[in-house]
């Protein structure tokens, strides 16, 4: 089967699995159980999951880990704020949110860290290509 049309998982490390357990719940997400080596799995859209791999701190990346395209992103991050995610604010060249969301050409994109430091980004439009 051609890798295009599997399915796939994104693998984030935690460092507690209850604490990631109760964030990640926070998101809505389908929580699927856990699987023999006590990760975490999550039900994605499109097909794909989520696995919440126990590892030591400091394997996280500091980049964007997951991102959900969202049909209204000012919506979608009210709805998170009022489940208790915090959203990241940045004033850096090339990237500044107002009110947690940056615009940047045609996309909007909001920020924010599960509890051991995965970034992940809910965000409206822009990553289709061309």
């Amino acid at each position: 089967m051609p890798l295009a049309t599997s399915a796939i998982a994104a693998v984030l490390p935690v460092t507690d699995t209850y604490r990631a357990k109760e964030f990640y719940d926070r998101l809505d997400l389908p929580y699927l159980g856990k699987n023999e080596e006590g990760s975490l799995l999550y039900q994605l859209g499109g097909g794909a999951a989520l696995l919440l791999l126990p590892r030591e701190a400091g394997t996280q990346n500091p980049s964007t880990a997951l991102t959900w395209e969202v049909p209204d992103v000012r919506a979608e991050v009210a709805d998170l704020e009022g489940r208790g995610v915090r959203f990241e604010d940045y004033d850096l060249p090339g990237l500044k949110t107002v009110d947690h969301i940056a615009e940047m050409g045609g996309m909007r994109s909001a920020w924010f860290l599960d509890p051991d430091g995965n970034v992940l980004c809910v965000h409206e439009g822009g990553l289709q290509g061309t």
